[in-house]
């Protein structure tokens, strides 16, 4: 194969406040499991840059349990459709499909001999589902709520017990096979979030908006015990998880807390603070053998340290929102990738290890639409917050005092030697240099798109919606025209000069590629076809031979400038999603973002 998929940095899970976020854990305790968008993401629980992604809804997936046997995964979507898939092949096979809810299913229960699934949701007059795995056929009535059901669990041993918990305050009771409801439980007076069986299935408990905890018999559903009292949390808890041995269980909140409950006393043992900001809300948690995960509605997901409730023992990071932008600087030595997503987000990555952490201090309030590194070691980005901002890359964190203010909303920046900057905004061309606004082109007669500095930082190119790409000389700190231009078949989507300055690259809405030669006046050298839709992003190989280019049609493909028939297609590199943005780690390392978030490093071989 002449690309091979080297690494994935996933995306984090996609988090609505007052939403409890369900995470799946793997029976054999490896993985565990979250959703974002259309994806599945599976991550190795001791190493969560190890990361696989399964992309096969049509909707929006909102929650995924493994199967008991560890065999197959269920994830569940919007419209209310389960798809059963196979774990042990890296194709994820789909093994059964079904549609038991008409709106969006909340979450998912198995049977401990992986043969029985229950689902619960949202829906007209129906809000839950119990069948049988391998026919679909219905095995009992969840009935007895007026509301959406959040929350649903099976006890893990015979005689098997079903508990839900609903919007409607209250949550029930069944016994079964066949599934038959036993009674209601009044306790709570909100909503009821989650309900969880202890692993050796004698208890289990409910949790609610109201912040209250209460601790049932697993066999007959007769209350025990309240947890903490009156109040167990000071805000809502969205999420509880059980310890493997059923004497413990985590709790997770809406103020900002995770508690530790020793269940037999009925009182809080640790409490953990994750913070003071309302995206340190945590919206669910996960025990798994060691591990205690919770997870953020900023995304993060952090691990806890029993011994140390102040200090996680670490917090992975990344993107929730569709990434829009992706450039490659190194940084001791090191080659980081710098990622800017649709929440103004910035994220630097570690190439090789994929050890990553966001900018800190106050960044861009909107989408960060293109982003470069210039010669003195910053990080140039072009923001929807009508601002250009440069940021020191060894610093990591943004400080107010780089920061330009736009006019209008700038599309495209491009840098070149000599601490020049190029920034196209709407209606508006302006030249920057050493981060001061030197030159300004108003009352443009076309509308321009994108803008590209010559390496030399002798010619800016900018192309227009008109298919037109105009080329200023820049002598000293103007833009002069000089009457140039080249003609193209289409909108201008993306350009860029070859790092030694040599070619100009460009691609267009009517799927055309184009290169050309700088030093013999701009003439064509080659033109490339194979898109099947709007390409929207370009890059340049180290080698200056190379060039990929990616877009709407979810392709990417890689060009050989001297030979345009002498290209490589990597199809699918991020399945059912857009590629925003390429980059280049060195001559045979490809980067890829794209909407799903998430981050992809391809091998390619020539």
């Amino acid at each position: 194969m002449p690309y091979e998929l080297k690494h994935v940095f996933a995306s984090l899970p996609q988090m609505e406040r007052g939403v409890a976020k369900v995470i799946g854990g793997d029976p054999k305790g490896n993985n565990f499991l979250y959703t974002n968008g259309k994806c599945v993401i599976i991550r190795n629980i001791e190493n969560p840059a190890i990361a696989d992604i399964y992309t096969e809804h049509a909707h929006t997936v909102t929650v995924a349990k493994y199967a008991p046997s560890g065999y197959y995964i269920a994830s569940g979507d919007a419209s209310g459709r389960i798809r059963i898939w196979d774990t042990t092949q890296k194709e994820h096979l789909l093994k059964y499909e079904y549609t038991p809810l008409s709106g969006k299913v909340k979450d998912i229960a198995w049977t401990e001999d992986s043969k029985r699934i229950a689902a619960v949701g949202d829906g007209r007059e129906k809000f839950g589902a119990v069948f049988l795995w391998d026919s679909g056929s219905s095995v009992g009535e969840l009935s007895g709520h007026a509301k959406l059901i959040n929350s649903v669990d099976i006890k893990q041993t015979r005689p098997y017990r079903l508990a839900l918990a609903s919007d409607d305050t209250c949550g029930s009771f069944f016994e079964g096979p066949p599934f038959k409801f036993k009674f209601t439980m009044r306790e709570h007076s909100q909503f009821v979030n989650c309900v969880r069986f202890s692993p050796d299935g004698n208890r289990f408990v409910t949790a609610g908006a109201d912040g209250q905890m209460f601790l049932y018999d697993g066999k007959d559903g007769n209350l025990i015990s309240t947890l903490g009292g009156e109040k167990a949390h000071k805000g809502g808890i969205y999420a509880i998880s059980w310890s493997p041995d059923s004497s413990q269980l985590i709790s997770a909140s809406g103020d900002k807390t995770v508690k530790l409950w020793d269940v037999g006393a009925g009182t809080a043992v640790t409490t953990f603070n994750l913070g003071s900001d309302v995206t340190d809300q945590q919206l669910g948690c996960l025990w798994q053998n060691e591990h205690l995960l919770t997870i953020s509605l900023s995304g993060y997901i952090n691990y806890l340290d029993k011994n140390n409730p102040d200090r996680t023992i670490r917090t992975v990071k990344g993107h929730s929102k569709s990434i829009q932008c992706v450039t490659v600087h190194k940084k001791d030595g090191r080659p980081h990738i710098y990622s800017g997503s649709h929440d103004g987000h910035i994220n630097y990555w570690d190439a090789e290890t994929g050890e990553n952490d966001c900018f800190s201090g106050k960044g861009h309030s909107n989408q960060v639409s293109q982003m470069v590194t210039n010669d003195s070691s910053e990080l140039v980005t072009c923001s929807m917050d009508d601002t250009l901002r440069y940021t020191n890359i060894n610093k990591t964190e943004c400080s107010a005092s780089d920061v330009v203010k736009m006019d209008f909303q700038p599309k495209s920046v491009s840098v070149a030697a000599g601490g020049l900057s190029l920034a196209v905004c709407i209606g508006q061309v302006v030249l920057l240099k050493n981060k001061k606004k030197v030159f300004t082109m108003d009352n443009l007669d076309y509308e321009a798109e994108v803008g590209a500095l010559h390496p030399g930082g002798s010619t800016a190119a900018v192309g227009g919606a008109d298919g037109k790409v105009r080329l200023y000389s820049v002598q000293g700190s103007t833009l002069k025209d000089e009457g140039k231009t080249i003609e193209l078949t289409g909108a201008i989507t993306d350009m860029a000069y070859s790092n030694d300055g040599a070619y100009l690259a460009l691609i267009d809405d009517k799927k055309v590629t184009s290169v050309f030669t700088v030093a013999d006046d701009y003439s064509v050298k080659n033109n490339f076809y194979g898109h099947h839709a709007k390409p929207v992003t370009l890059a340049w190989s180290p080698d200056n031979e190379h060039f990929a280019t990616g877009g709407m049609d979810m392709m990417v493909f890689i060009w050989t400038v001297s030979d345009p028939d002498k290209r490589i297609k990597v199809p699918d590199t991020h399945r059912l999603h857009h590629v925003s943005g390429l980059a280049w780690v060195d001559e045979h390392t490809l980067v890829t973002t794209s909407h799903d978030a998430s981050i992809k490093q391809w091998t390619i071989k020539y």
